[in-house]
């Protein structure tokens, strides 16, 4: 009775590990990062008419709306891999951007499609939640964009 408990108890165990190591690999696999430098953003952005933004209206899990904002009009970011590949990537809401910047490099995570450039700052949003939390960065500051899936789920009702 006592070797049958162990036996499950060593088999519930296993089980675990292999499903925490799939989620693990899941995870990891899925999160690939990509690179953008600060003049090829300017210039994907110099092709985007600033005041032609789009109304969208946010929804969580394809049901629950989350609010109204202005996103940007970007279709694919053009961007490198880690090897320096180039990629074109899908905009969409759950598009994330790590911005590295200033003298003690400093990040600042942003949604992509929430992005606008002027001339000399980089605007987005922190929050879908609190769209208040809104960064201003100036662009001469900037060091690393990084930008990654977040998998969230997150679409466009429009």
């Amino acid at each position: 009775m006592a070797n049958n408990y162990k036996s499950m108890k060593n088999m519930k165990s296993k089980l675990l590990y292999i499903i925490t190591m799939f989620f693990v690999i899941l995870i990891m696999s899925s999160c690939t990062t990509y690179y953008v430098s600060i003049n090829s953003l300017k210039k994907q952005f110099a092709e985007i008419d600033v005041s032609k933004r789009k109304e969208v209206t946010l929804l969580q899990g394809g049901m629950f709306i989350i609010g109204k904002y202005s996103a940007n009009t970007i279709t694919f970011i053009k961007c490198t891999d880690k090897n320096g590949y180039q990629k074109e990537l899908k905009n969409s809401p759950s598009i994330e951007t790590r911005i590295t910047y200033g003298s003690n490099n400093k990040r600042v995570i942003v949604y992509f499609d929430t992005i606008a450039l002027d001339s000399i700052n980089l605007y987005g949003c922190k929050s879908r939640f609190i769209p208040i939390l809104n960064v201003i960065i100036p662009l001469d500051s900037i060091t690393k964009i990084e930008i990654q899936d977040g998998h969230k789920n997150f679409s466009y009702l429009n």
